[in-house]
């Protein structure tokens, strides 16, 4: 398995998830053309999308919708218009071929917020971003994944001095908002485990954090649990810059 993270932001989220001959989308909150682009790399194109996956109705995560069949479209209740798309339940998993794909919950100010996990017979990826904190009773289900994708969305002390309205920085520091760097170290802590090979940060703000302060938070967090952030395959997601994680060979 391997996955190819297009963008990850506040102006736009896309991922593709390749695994057994099969293509898995998560979120499609960017142009068409940049997803396009990405996608004819792998001599792929947007017809070879098998499954798009949506984690919450916001439009930087699902504005690309009209771009792939409604058939292919896969959310919890009430995340997508119409009646085409395939309704999921959560903590349900559901197959496309031996592909086993769970939806699992996040806290968020959507209307029905969840990450992934997609698992074949080799490797487990687990995706989460948006959440405002890490519900630990997702522990037993998510523990111990390959691949960790997960969001690092502020740094606090950078936070309260932007020049963002008071109510919106109220929002983002919430419990339905965003994960700050140190609570999404912590959060990894609990997830990860002996056959956890790689951590990636996703969904920075270009206006509260740089990759250098999630970075320096993650093994400030880490040495503080006795754990070496080293043993461990560490990147963060870019909004205008694709990252390739997992077992990829060019």
């Amino acid at each position: 398995m391997f996955f190819d993270i297009i963008a990850s932001g506040s102006k736009g989220n896309a991922t593709l998830v390749f695994s057994k001959n099969h293509l898995i989308m998560i979120d499609f909150g960017i142009p068409l053309k940049q997803v396009e682009e990405e996608l004819n790399k792998f001599n792929k194109s947007i017809k070879d999308v098998e499954l798009l996956l949506i984690t919450h109705d916001h439009a930087d995560h699902y504005r690309g919708l009209k771009c792939i069949s409604p058939k292919k479209q896969c959310a919890l209740e009430g995340t997508l218009p119409g009646s085409l798309n395939t309704v999921i339940e959560l903590n349900t998993p559901f197959y496309l071929d031996e592909i086993k794909i769970t939806a699992f919950r996040t806290s968020h100010d959507a209307t029905n917020p969840c990450g992934f996990m997609i698992e074949d017979d080799e490797d487990k990826l687990v995706y989460m971003t948006d959440t405002g904190c890490y519900l630990s009773s997702n522990t037993p289900l998510i523990k111990n994944p390959t691949y960790l994708v997960i969001e690092s969305n502020h740094d606090i002390s950078m936070e309260l001095k932007t020049n963002r309205p008071f109510e919106l920085k109220q929002r983002i520091l919430g419990d339905q908002g965003h994960l700050c760097n140190e609570d999404s170290a912590f959060a990894t802590l609990e997830i990860i485990g002996d056959r956890t090979k790689e951590i990636i940060l996703a969904h920075l703000s270009e206006e509260a954090n740089t990759e250098e302060k999630a970075i320096e938070a993650y093994t400030k967090v880490f040495k503080y649990a006795h754990k070496d952030v080293n043993d461990y395959k560490l990147r963060c997601a870019r909004q205008y810059e694709s990252v390739i994680g997992g077992n990829y060979e060019n």
